[in-house]
C-alpha cells in the first residue's frame, strides 16, 4: 500500500500524530455530553446489566425501539473491557476517527487515476487529521464517530466495486472482486444503519448514480447484480433487529421509531409541521423545539417569520400561553398547530417547500459548529460580541470561517475534477458522481428532519475533503500525469 512506502511514511506518521494530539486536545480540555449521550449510556448499561434493550420509565424497565442499537452496542463492548468511563469511550472514539483519516485518505486515491494517487491521497489524509470539526466529536458520547467513520468505508467500497465492475471485460463485471466489493458495500451499510437510521442513503444515492451510468441494456446485468448484492448485503446486518423489535415490541421496525418515541407516546405531528414553515436557524431548535413538551416557551423567542400577520401572531401566543400553564404536548394543541400549518402552507407552499428547506440547507453546512465549546456562537451584533467576550467571538468566527474554507476547498477540487475528467477511464469518474450524489440526496433529506443539527453532515465531511483533496491535481499536472 502506498501509504507504507517509505516516500509517504512520514506523511502518515505526521498526520496520525497530528490528528492524535488534536483529538486529545478536545478530549483533555474539552470533554462533553448531548441532550442523547444519556440516552445512549443507559441503553448499554442495561442492556448489559438486564439484557434488555430498552429505557427506565416511572421505575420500570420498558423495551424500546427509540435508538437503532449500533451505538449503544459500542458503549456496551467498552464498558464490558474498559469500564464504564466516559473517558474510556472518548478515547475508543479517538482511534476510530484516526481510522476515518485513513479511510479518506485510501477513498481519495481510489477515485483517482494512478498517476494522482499519492498527490490526492495526502493532501487528503492531512486534512482530515487535522479537521476540528471533525476531532471534536471524539470529545462527546454520540455515533457520529462512528457513522461517519463507517459512511466513509462505504463510500471507498462503491467507488472500488464500481470502479472493477467498469474495468471488467464482462458486461456483467463478473468477478469475485467485484461481486465481494457490493456485498461488503451492502454490508456496510446496513451496519451504519444500526449506529444512524438514515445510512439507506448511501444506496439511494449509489442506486440512482448506477441507474444512469449502467442505463444502456448491455449494461444491465451488471446493474442487477450489483444492485442484488447490495440490497442482500444491507439486509443481513438489520434482521437481527427487526426480529427482536417484532418479538418484543410486536411492529415491523428494521430502522429506529421516526420521531424516537417510546412505544404508545405521543407525537406532535401538528408542531413538528408548523415548525417546518418557518423554522431554519439552529438556535431556533434550542429556544423552541426541544422546550415543547417539557419547558415553557417565550414568545420573544419565535422569529417574526413564523407569523404572516398580527392576527395570526396573536393566535400563536394564545396557544403558547395556553401551553406554557401546562407545558405539556397535547392532542388539542396539536390539532391547533396543525391548522396554522395548513394555512402558512396554502398562502405559501413554495415558502415550505422551497425557500425553508433552502435556508436550513444553508444552516447545517455554514452554522459555525461550536455546539461542543464552551461558547454562546453569537455573532451579532458584532461589535457588542467583541466588547463582551472577544474570545467567544474570535473562536466562533474561526468555525465559521473553517466551514466555508473547506467547501471552497472542496468546490476547487470538484473543478480540478470536472477539468481532467476526459483522464479518467469512465470520461466522467463514477465514483465522483457517487460523492454529489450523496451529497445531494442527504442534505435533501436533512431539510425535512425536525431540527435543522449541523453534526447531521459530519457524515459528509470525509467527501468534502477527498473533493478538497483533488485540488492538489492542478499544479504541476503534467508531471503528474
Amino acid at each position: 500500500m502506498f501509504l507504507f512506502s517509505a516516500s509517504a511514511r512520514k506523511h502518515l506518521l505526521g498526520a496520525l500524530l497530528a490528528g492524535l494530539a488534536l483529538r486529545l486536545f478536545f478530549v483533555w480540555r474539552f470533554p462533553t455530553t448531548a441532550g442523547d449521550t444519556a440516552i445512549y449510556e443507559e441503553l448499554a448499561r442495561n442492556w448489559l446489566d438486564h439484557f434488555v434493550y430498552g429505557l427506565t420509565i416511572k421505575g420500570q424497565l420498558v423495551p424500546a425501539d427509540l435508538r437503532a442499537p449500533g451505538y449503544p452496542a459500542f458503549l456496551a463492548s467498552i464498558y464490558l473491557f474498559f469500564g464504564r468511563s466516559q473517558m474510556a469511550i472518548m478515547l475508543a472514539q479517538v482511534f476510530v476517527d484516526l481510522g476515518t483519516c485513513l479511510l479518506t485518505a485510501l477513498l481519495a486515491a481510489a477515485l483517482v487515476p494512478e498517476p494522482w494517487r499519492r498527490r490526492v491521497a495526502i493532501p487528503a489524509l492531512w486534512l482530515a487529521a487535522t479537521c476540528p470539526i471533525l476531532a471534536n466529536y471524539a470529545a462527546v458520547p454520540l455515533a457520529e464517530v462512528l457513522s461517519t467513520f463507517l459512511t466513509t468505508a462505504v463510500m471507498l467500497w462503491l467507488v472500488k466495486a464500481a470502479g472493477a465492475a467498469d474495468a471488467s471485460p464482462l458486461a456483467r463485471g463478473d468477478s469475485r472482486t467485484v461481486w465481494a466489493g457490493w456485498l461488503v458495500a451492502g454490508l456496510l451499510v446496513g451496519l451504519g444503519t444500526l449506529v444512524r437510521p438514515e445510512a439507506p442513503l448511501l444506496l439511494v444515492a449509489a442506486g440512482i448514480v448506477m441507474l444512469v451510468h449502467w442505463r444502456k441494456r448491455v449494461n444491465w446485468p451488471k446493474l442487477l447484480r450489483a444492485g442484488a448484492l447490495l440490497a442482500a448485503g444491507f439486509v443481513l446486518p438489520l434482521l437481527p433487529w427487526a426480529a427482536r423489535n417484532w418479538i418484543t415490541l410486536h411492529k415491523v421496525q428494521f430502522l429506529a421509531a421516526r420521531y424516537a418515541e417510546m412505544p404508545g407516546e405521543f407525537v406532535s405531528h401538528g408542531f413538528f409541521a408548523w415548525t417546518k414553515t418557518w423554522l431554519w436557524r439552529y438556535r431556533d431548535c434550542y429556544t423552541v423545539v426541544w422546550k415543547y413538551d417539557d419547558q415553557p416557551i417565550n414568545m420573544d423567542d419565535i422569529p417574526s417569520s413564523a407569523f404572516d400577520t398580527p392576527e395570526e401572531r396573536e393566535r400563536v401566543a394564545k396557544l403558547i400561553a395556553a401551553y406554557n400553564e401546562v407545558t405539556e404536548a397535547t392532542p388539542e394543541f396539536d390539532r391547533v398547530f396543525a391548522q396554522l400549518a395548513a394555512e402558512r402552507t396554502a398562502r405559501h407552499p413554495l415558502r415550505t417547500y422551497l425557500w425553508v428547506p433552502l435556508l436550513r440547507s444553508a444552516s447545517i453546512w455554514l452554522t459555525p459548529r461550536v455546539a461542543l465549546l464552551p461558547v454562546s456562537g453569537n455573532l451579532w451584533p458584532l461589535h457588542r460580541e467583541w466588547d463582551e467576550d472577544r474570545t467567544d467571538l474570535l473562536v466562533t468566527l474561526f468555525f465559521g470561517a473553517l466551514g466555508f474554507f473547506y467547501i471552497g476547498l472542496a468546490l476547487v477540487g470538484l473543478y480540478a475534477g470536472l477539468r481532467h475528467r476526459a483522464e479518467w477511464r469512465t470520461g466522467f469518474p463514477v465514483g465522483l458522481a457517487f460523492f454529489l450524489m450523496f451529497l445531494v440526496v442527504r442534505t435533501a433529506f436533512l431539510t425535512q428532519v425536525e431540527t435543522p443539527e449541523p453534526r447531521y453532515v459530519n457524515e459528509c465531511f470525509p467527501i468534502v475533503l477527498v473533493l478538497g483533496a483533488l485540488a492538489w491535481i492542478l499544479p504541476n499536472r503534467k508531471r503528474a500525469a
